[in-house]
């Protein structure tokens, strides 16, 4: 039994990768518990198992006194051989959860085994199972039983079944990870990816920047003839994918996230990280994207929040009409609006110190009869003919 059992450890060391030290440490522990069933050990008493991993030698230890009466071989083969198993299968999943968790924020290949309760099944070539749960769906992709995939490790987390790995192929990285793989100027650090936003199915906004200035970064991404970026869109099953040159200057930053709609003009506020961004009439729906699409992303890549106007609408044209309005209030209506106001009425009026139509609202009838040329009758209809245009 001893040359078996080591023999075994051996095997499952080369086949699972557990260390032979592991799993002696985890027979040890086992055989302890089993010795502890067939002797009467006081509470003070200290008892101890050694494995030799050369012979497979297995020795008990009772206050450091061997113990010879015990038989090691029928022990092992009835009482410690199913917590051997156990505590191999506990280090096997040890193996697993170490080897996932170096692999958080990689891309990892995988076939989908089945579908449960919404949730994606992936077999992780044969190591383990991952769990694309349907948080982390894209809503545009379909997969079938058995298809290969690629797929983001977000996370890897321990339970009582052993390693749970989360998958994704909703997370902004995972496409990150596709174009360092597609695009050798990427994976060799000569093009730089700057930012990325997405909306998982539907759209994604890459900016990207390149180190040497003979390379051009974004026709890098792009590739011959759209090679490149058109094999990272079929990976995601049609999801649009648009490439944005990076810049130090904002506004020029902020003119690329915008594409493909075409910037007129950018007023920026650096302390709050808010731009005003002018665009033709045209151009709005386009600047904004379906559903705020486009400008959403846009908002992401960059980090800025972005206030998209036409010339009309702008903050200019707005601060413009507030003045004009401001002059018409301090001014006031001039009295050549009032009607049937004759001109020596009008110098008149003027003369005695009514120079707006506001004035003739705040004076009473009293006063106006006053002027020159007003009776009572004419200063009751200035009154009234004053209000009519302040209504308006």
């Amino acid at each position: 039994m001893s040359q078996e059992l080591i023999a075994i450890i051996e095997q499952m060391e080369r086949e699972k990768g557990i260390k032979k030290e592991v799993l002696i440490e985890a027979v040890e522990s086992a055989l302890l518990s089993a010795v502890k069933k067939v002797i009467d050990l006081k509470p003070e008493e200290e008892l101890k198992v050694q494995l030799d991993p050369d012979t497979g030698k297995m020795r008990a230890f009772r206050n450091g006194i061997e113990i010879t009466s015990i038989d090691f071989g029928r022990i092992a083969a009835s009482t410690a051989r199913q917590v051997i198993i156990q505590k191999i299968r506990e280090a096997e999943k040890e193996v697993v959860f170490t080897e996932f968790q170096s692999k958080v924020g990689e891309l990892v290949s995988g076939t989908v085994y089945r579908f449960d309760k919404g949730n994606i099944i992936v077999d992780l070539l044969g190591k383990a199972e991952g769990v694309i749960l349907k948080r982390e769906q894209s809503p545009q992709e379909e997969f079938k039983q058995g298809q290969r995939i690629r797929i983001y490790v977000a996370e890897v987390k321990k339970d009582v079944r052993g390693a749970q790995i989360i998958l994704s192929r909703t997370h902004p990285n995972l496409v990150k990870r596709l174009f360092e793989l597609e695009v050798p100027e990427i994976y060799e650090g000569i093009v730089e990816i700057k930012s990325i936003s997405r909306q998982p199915g539907e759209r994604t906004k890459i900016a990207v920047w390149s180190k040497n200035e003979k390379v051009d970064c974004v026709g890098a991404c792009v590739g011959m003839r759209g090679n490149r970026v058109r094999n990272i869109v079929n990976e995601l099953q049609g999801e649009k994918i648009d490439i944005v040159r990076y810049s130090e200057d904002i506004k020029e930053y902020i003119k690329a996230a915008l594409s493909p709609a075409k910037v007129s003009e950018i007023k920026l506020n650096k302390e709050n990280l808010k731009a005003e961004v002018i665009v033709d009439n045209d151009q709005l729906s386009l600047a904004i994207g379906k559903h705020g699409q486009n400008v959403r992303l846009a908002c992401r890549l960059i980090g800025w929040e972005l206030d998209i106007r036409t010339k009309e609408t702008s903050s200019a044209a707005k601060e413009e009409k507030k003045q004009e309005e401001k002059v018409i209030v301090e001014e006031g209506i001039s009295l050549e609006q009032l009607t049937g106001v004759g001109e020596k009425t009008l110098a008149n009026l003027k003369e005695a110190g009514f120079h707006s139509v506001q004035d003739i609202l705040k004076a009473k009838t009293e006063d106006l009869t006053k002027v020159k040329g007003i009776a009572e009758k004419k200063a009751v209809k200035l009154i009234k003919e004053a209000k009519k245009l302040i209504s308006k």
